[in-house]
């Protein structure tokens, strides 16, 4: 509680005299295992709904927060992004050691930079990194209760399903891998990197992108594992013949929240994104 009253004592003795807000980006981790989504929700609690309230006492305002994606109920982030713009001047250091202080255990902030004006955690974003976890076993870990998806309908074999999940690759309309109650039109995404990778019974999927559609990782790993069964030819042909029908009937089931996480967010050029 130290903290959090120093915190609040800079606020008071550093005010800014010229009226100038100062524009922050926050990067913070949290484990959703207990919240349903990012955005604050009438009845259900949220990440939002939980952060904003621990932030604004601390600059001891209101703040308009910005959030870089809207994470579904489950998944987990270990970089997420806000942006906001305070009158408090508060060094960037010590906002975090104060949000650290006050947050639930199952949240953290990361780190906090002060950026342009202009600058949005969503709108001004080049890309994200999600990753998806899967422990091949029939045999669950009871450390790892909502954080990975326990799968064992089969052994899972990476390489291939890596070698298909290059069908991804490239910019095209991904119709088929959008789960229906989406707010978006425009359904064309960039796709940069997808890889898949084994180690003991873990399996890892990694994709990065320009942007992602509802669900769209989850819907892409149950496809690759759809591959990984024989339901579909196991070939980035194939992978990408899905892509290219826009029919989501074609593609896989959607794989549960558990293992889902947000991995990184770009504010700089992606390798292989065109400038």
């Amino acid at each position: 509680m130290q903290t959090h009253r120093s915190a609040k004592n800079l606020n008071n003795d550093m005010a800014l005299l010229d009226g100038t807000m100062r524009n922050l980006l926050l990067h913070i981790a949290y484990n959703g295992s207990r919240y349903h989504g990012y955005q604050v929700q009438q009845n259900a609690v949220s990440v939002a709904g939980t952060f904003q309230p621990v932030l604004e006492k601390i600059l001891a305002e209101k703040v308009q927060l910005k959030g870089c994606s809207r994470t579904d109920t489950g998944v987990h982030a270990n970089d997420f992004a806000v942006s906001f713009k305070t009158n408090c001047r508060i060094p960037c250091e010590g906002l975090v050691r104060a949000l650290n202080n006050d947050l639930p255990p199952d949240m953290a902030a990361l780190r906090c930079e002060e950026v342009d004006e202009e600058f949005h955690a969503r709108y001004s974003c080049t890309g994200k990194q999600y990753v998806y976890k899967i422990r091949n076993s029939e045999i669950r870990s009871p450390f790892e209760q909502d954080q990975v998806w326990v799968y064992h309908k089969y052994p899972i074999d990476a390489e291939a399903l890596n070698a298909a999940a290059q069908g991804f690759i490239g910019t095209y309309d991904y119709q088929a891998f959008c789960s229906p109650g989406g707010s978006v039109e425009d359904t064309v995404r960039t796709i940069y990197e997808f890889t898949v990778r084994r180690d003991g019974e873990m399996v890892e999927f990694s994709v990065t992108g320009s942007g992602f559609l509802y669900n769209m990782v989850r819907i892409m790993v149950g496809t690759l594992l759809a591959a990984g069964m024989g339901k579909i030819p196991c070939t980035p042909e194939a992978i990408r013949a899905i892509v290219l029908s826009k029919n989501r009937a074609r593609a896989g089931g959607r794989v549960p929240p558990c293992g889902l996480y947000l991995d990184k967010v770009y504010y700089e050029p992606i390798e292989g994104q065109q400038s």
